[in-house]
């Protein structure tokens, strides 16, 4: 089956809890769990002026589609008291695809590997957690997160306590 990588952040509320409660979310809609890197707290990123988030990222196996996949990630921040005010502003969660099953994807509102995903140390550093080898636009992942500026992210702990 394929699998996908997600990418999870906030910076308003619980933010741990809300990332549970999205795993959850995502499990009953199609997703079963991969991996699930730990949790990072990372300076904001595009809009500086406001908390710091914390970031994650999962691998899933599902047999959603991308798009069906997108819109259970905006179904799934919506339910968990997502507004979207302000492009980079402050949120309860952000849920991004990153990869569907290594898939180009060119559509509207859906391009995948995620266009910035190479720039995002606060992606990058989950990621080379679960996926360090999966190569994600012709590049290894591991690669990518050891050339990326990672200045004040903090790796805190497991998002998933087993």
């Amino acid at each position: 089956m394929p699998d996908a990588l997600i990418g999870l952040g906030g910076n308003l509320g619980d933010v741990a809890a809300t990332f549970r409660a999205a795993l959850a979310a995502l499990e009953a809609g199609g997703c079963r769990l991969l991996a699930a890197s730990s949790l990072w707290k990372t300076p904001p990123w595009g809009k500086t002026d406001q908390p710091a988030f914390l970031n994650a990222c999962i691998r899933v196996e599902t047999a959603l589609a991308p798009r069906a996949l997108l819109e259970l990630c905006l179904e799934t921040e919506t339910a968990l008291g997502r507004v979207r005010s302000e492009k980079w502003g402050p949120r309860t969660l952000d849920l991004d695809v990153l990869d569907v099953d290594g898939r180009a994807v060119d559509e509207p509102g859906l391009i995948l590997p995620h266009p910035f995903l190479a720039e995002r140390a606060f992606v990058l550093l989950p990621l080379a957690e679960i996926v360090p080898d999966r190569t994600i636009a012709g590049r290894r992942v591991a690669d990518m997160a050891a050339a990326v500026d990672a200045s004040g992210l903090e790796r805190l702990g497991p998002l998933v306590v087993s």
